[in-house]
């Protein structure tokens, strides 16, 4: 693969370097609007029908492959990173500040222009080098703009670059970037997420059990727990038949299997949206899923149970069921959160697939 790197300020490197970037640049919008029109770039639509929406998937994978073919760097790496930095402004949302385009890499004002720069919103790339600050121009306009997607997917891939091209130096590109492990293990684990589908929408999800079983449930969040002492109930009980499938409710990788003292046999998954999906309780669960395996909606990966609260293999303190949990990355820390909401989305979903015919799981 082709990768750019600035090797001195010589003005002949620096002319032919904007013009690369002009002429790359140039072709990424043709197939930005070829991704974005599709099919209705055929033809105008008819008067009267609506346009069809933009398709922001499309345009945000475009721009992926053309920084990915200018600098060595994978889609799915670059792609990871994007969407660890959209989970971070979703979960902080008054601390961070919603993304303008297609990309929603924050960079704060004092790494982009330089801590000592007078001028925060400054796009002058020598007055930026000057003062060590990390902002470049990505697309050859001679700005280095931190609102502009080319730009600041540039800035992040040299930044990553400086460890090395090879595929163990990103995890160490990573590293040297956010200074924490959390962040290197989410991207990571995203990169694998779009590297084994090869797309962005991974955003579908399924109800825990299958929606025809025999289940009942209610919400339970909040309500008090007293084994191994007091606390909050953070989930949803289904309750179910001892050995109905327990499945996978999002495209995601597995985090975590295993005994623990409260939830007994559990499996922990991480979806491409930074949320934590943990199913307890279970009797059982598929024996060739191990950590790092990737999951897809509606995959079984095992059956309900009453495992739990003792030592490994005590079961039947309470009737079978499901205990199912989301909880939200914040980069630092995570946090619980409701989850009945969802599985009422969930569920109607997955009968309204049933009705259409598209129930694949």
């Amino acid at each position: 693969m082709l990768r750019l790197t600035r090797r001195g300020a010589g003005s002949r490197f620096d002319t032919a370097l904007r013009a690369v970037r002009r002429i790359a640049a140039a072709c990424a919008s043709l197939a930005l609007f070829a991704a974005a029109a599709g099919p209705a770039a055929q033809a105008a639509p008819a008067a009267g029908k609506v346009t069809p929406e933009r398709d922001v998937y499309a345009e945000r994978r475009a721009l992926f492959d053309r920084i990915s073919m200018l600098t060595g760097i994978p889609w799915h790496h670059l792609a990871a990173i994007d969407q660890y930095e959209r989970t971070l402004t979703k979960a902080r949302p008054k601390s961070r500040p919603q993304p303008r385009g297609l990309i929603a890499i924050y960079v704060p004002p004092e790494r982009w222009a330089g801590e000592l720069n007078p001028d925060e919103n400054e796009t002058n790339p020598a007055v930026i080098r000057h003062f060590g600050g990390i902002g470049l121009d990505g697309n050859g306009d001679g700005r280095a703009d931190r609102t502009d997607d080319e730009d600041i997917l540039w800035t992040v891939a040299q930044q990553l670059l400086k460890s090395g091209t090879a595929e163990d130096d990103f995890a160490i590109g990573l590293w040297e970037y956010y200074h924490n492990t959390r962040a290197v293990q989410r991207v990571l684990q995203f990169s694998a997420l779009y590297a084994a589908f090869d797309r962005l929408d991974l955003d579908d999800h399924a109800f825990p059990l299958p929606v025809r079983a025999d289940y009942s449930y209610r919400d339970t969040w909040g309500a008090a727990r007293g084994w191994g002492g007091y606390r909050i109930h953070e989930g949803t009980d289904i309750f179910a038949d001892y050995g109905v499938p327990v499945r996978s409710t999002c495209y995601g990788v597995v985090e975590t299997k295993g005994w623990n003292r409260f939830g007994g046999w559990r499996i922990g998954i991480r979806d491409i949206d930074n949320v934590y999906h943990y199913f307890a309780h279970l009797s059982g669960y598929d024996k060739n899923l191990k950590p790092g395996d990737i999951v897809k909606p509606g995959q079984v990966i095992g059956w309900v149970g009453s495992s739990g609260y003792g030592k490994p293999g005590t079961s039947g303190k309470f009737p079978p069921h499901l205990h199912f949990g989301l909880y939200r990355d914040r980069g630092l820390v995570e946090w619980a959160f409701d989850p009945y909401p969802l599985l009422k989305k969930w569920e109607r979903e997955d009968w309204q697939r049933i009705r259409n015919g598209t129930y694949k799981w």
